[in-house]
């Protein structure tokens, strides 16, 4: 793979600003996603967070249990569209 590959489809993060986060500090998913926005986009990293593990992998020489995966983060309390589209009477 050459740095112009795509491994975040969703957000268009390529191979190279993968790369460039992990050069700058990024030691986890969680690093990558806050540099790049990898992960971040539809699927929610379901798509590209092994790939992203994968770099990393090779990038810092660990082994894929030393990685931790990206933390999940669910909404703190659950909304009706009713509320999201303005209904008063939610």
């Amino acid at each position: 793979m050459n740095d112009d590959t795509i491994i975040c489809r969703c957000e268009e993060v390529t191979l190279g600003e993968i790369k460039q986060a992990i050069k700058e500090g990024a030691r986890d998913v969680n690093g990558i996603k806050r540099r790049t926005r990898a992960g971040m986009g539809l699927c929610q990293g379901r798509t590209c967070e092994k790939l992203v593990q994968m770099i990393l992998k090779q990038e810092l020489g660990k082994e894929y249990k030393e990685l931790k995966p990206a933390s999940d983060r669910p909404p703190v309390r659950p909304l009706t569209f009713g509320v999201l589209g303005g209904d008063k009477d939610e």
